[in-house]
């Protein structure tokens, strides 16, 4: 695959760097970025090609300043009523996809992650972030609102009242703050942030790769549902993983007392 506004690598152990590689717009999110971050979790999602042996995708920015900086605001500026609700759900679409990958989804934020991007980093399962990262969702700034599904996860993750007062003052948080407030996981510094988000990805990796991915789906999909439903869900889900040859290994190694060899299976 070629892209010309990100960048993908994936080393020999299925761990894939997606860096949204456009430093002189501070990583804006094009239509073009969009469509090209779509064409790699679309091929993950279906198992083709990179995604064949994909086990687990970063996400990052490309320079030291932006993760991703938010829209492209001359695309943005052109707009109509009718293109901007087009322009909303393609981007939503894309976002929706990624949260519901089976793989581990992790944003190494290494800068500003503002409106679009603070959007993408809520959609991954994990986020990590440099003590330089900012965090917002500034759209009213614009006179618009979060397009990308920022008024919907933000406040899911931290809550109803945070997130009207980060959307409705469109002000820029630190680290530290967005760390507090259980939108960040680890902060890191910039230097090490790669490694350790490859680290966290290895140490995921070497769990039960069916036992992964059905844990996503019961954490993902649960969240939309009461709690009772959601219980029954994990309860289906748990009954699934006890059919697997991975948890007959997984068992067995804890009693033999040694390292299991899962295959996925």
């Amino acid at each position: 695959m070629e892209f010309q506004h990100i960048r993908l690598e994936v080393d020999p152990d299925g761990i894939a760097i997606l860096t949204v590689n456009r430093p002189e717009r501070r990583n804006a999110l094009s239509h073009l970025t969009v469509r090209e971050i779509g064409q790699v979790v679309e091929a993950i999602a279906r198992g083709e090609g990179v995604g064949a042996t994909l086990r687990a995708l970063i996400i990052t920015g490309a320079g030291d300043k932006a993760f991703v900086s938010g829209a492209d605001i001359e695309e943005l500026s052109r707009l109509t009523p009718v293109e901007g609700y087009e322009y909303t759900r393609r981007g939503q679409a894309v976002l929706n996809a990624l949260e519901a990958l089976p793989v581990p989804v992790i944003a190494a934020v290494n800068g500003y992650a503002l409106g679009g991007g603070c959007e993408l980093a809520l959609a991954c399962h994990i986020r990590l972030a440099c003590p330089e990262a900012r965090f917002g969702q500034p759209e009213v700034r614009l006179g618009i609102i979060p397009g990308y599904g920022g008024t919907q996860r933000l406040a899911r993750i931290v809550g109803k009242g945070r997130a009207i007062e980060w959307i409705l003052t469109g002000a820029h948080y630190t680290a530290e703050e967005a760390y507090r407030i259980g939108l960040v996981n680890r902060i890191v510094p910039r230097e090490r942030l790669l490694d350790e988000a490859k680290a966290l990805a290895r140490q995921i990796l070497a769990n039960g790769p069916v036992a992964v991915r059905l844990a996503l789906r019961a954490v993902q999909e649960g969240m939309e549902m009461p709690l009772e439903m959601g219980l029954l869900h994990e309860a289906s889900l748990f009954a699934l993983t006890t059919a697997t040859e991975d948890m007959r290994e997984g068992t067995r190694a804890f009693l033999e007392k040694r390292e299991p060899q899962f295959r996925g299976r």
